[in-house]
């Protein structure tokens, strides 16, 4: 019996905690405003193209129990885009009685828009935070994901695989990284002409002995992709070029096994030293680079892509890692 007097009181403290925390949370991120990142979409329908855009061949009843939404509810989510021109059906060749829900150009579009608010939404708020403010944040939300969704009831990680380049791959290089670094950061065209130029050399002058394009696909999708070309004035040196990631695709090791293929490559091949240029805001890359041995060797402030920019040259010895 006073087990259970003493458990009353503080279940219900930690109800009032629970409750506190999550009206807090709501309104911190903006959850109960009517238009989510003040676009023309609530919340449950910005939800609802997310899995659209990251579930492979995604059906209706997936989605709802994904969610956990009301079949009905979801229906008619599903049918205003498809009113918008962002969706459309395809009978599903295992099922005919069943449909594929697959987005329109259109509704890709509008996915990438709201994925990127998303991502900018993050970045504001964690950026604002002392380095072991966030990662106590970061610890904490783990920690909650893990007590409230057990890992036996997670979805199973998508497989990941890395190739080579193919037609048609080099012409998306170019499309994702000019699009990605304008909504992400406000780079104008001249990123865009950047890597315009080095993938056009890249075709020019590809050496399959001594270079590589790797494209990383989950589930049939492309996520990612990084280049390994040989340096113009050091034999001995490759340099690293073009690591992106889909910001659907982040979170999910794709940045780093990239990179790992790269530097197994160059060390297969005889390279001694990899090299690197990129910029200082790009934290994410820079904790790949750092984890896998790189340091940074040079910084130089510089105006490119419409912005203030510091440049930073990153390194990575392969003979000393190799003795190391």
């Amino acid at each position: 019996m006073k087990t259970q007097t003493s458990a009353a009181p503080a279940l219900t403290t930690d109800v009032s905690t629970f409750r506190a925390f999550t009206r807090m949370y709501t309104r911190y991120i903006g959850t109960l405003n009517e238009g989510l990142f003040d676009t023309q979409y609530s919340l449950p329908e910005g939800r609802v193209l997310y899995e659209l855009a990251t579930l492979t061949a995604p059906q209706a009843n997936a989605i709802a129990q994904a969610l956990g939404m009301d079949p009905a509810y979801l229906s008619r989510i599903l049918r205003k885009f498809e009113r918008a021109g962002l969706l459309k059906r395809k009978t599903s060749s295992h099922d005919g009685r069943s449909a594929n829900l697959l987005l329109t150009a259109r509704g890709r579009a509008k996915f990438s828009h709201l994925n990127s608010l998303s991502e900018r939404q993050a970045s504001s708020i964690l950026q604002n935070l002392s380095p072991a403010d966030r990662g106590r944040l970061v610890t904490c939300m783990r920690a909650i994901d893990n007590i409230l969704v057990p890992p036996q009831a997670a979805t199973p990680r998508p497989t990941l695989i890395l190739r080579p380049h193919r037609v048609g791959d080099l012409g998306w290089i170019t499309h994702r990284e000019g699009l990605g670094y304008a909504e992400q950061f406000g780079w104008d065209g001249q990123f865009e002409g950047l890597v315009a130029r080095i993938v056009a050399d890249f075709i020019a002058n590809f050496d399959a002995a001594r270079e590589r394009c790797w494209i990383s696909e989950i589930d049939g999708q492309n996520v990612g992709h990084i280049f390994l070309v040989k340096h113009p004035d050091e034999p001995a040196t490759a340099k690293l070029r073009l690591l992106y990631v889909e910001p659907s695709a982040r979170g999910q090791g794709v940045g780093v096994a990239l990179v790992k293929e790269c530097i197994q490559f160059a060390r297969s091949v005889g390279y001694r030293k990899i090299t690197l240029w990129t910029q200082s805001i790009l934290a994410a890359a820079h904790r790949i680079y750092k984890n896998a041995g790189f340091r940074l060797v040079k910084e130089e402030r510089h105006h490119s892509f419409g912005k203030d920019l510091v440049g930073q040259t990153w390194e990575l010895d392969l003979q000393r890692q190799k003795s190391s």
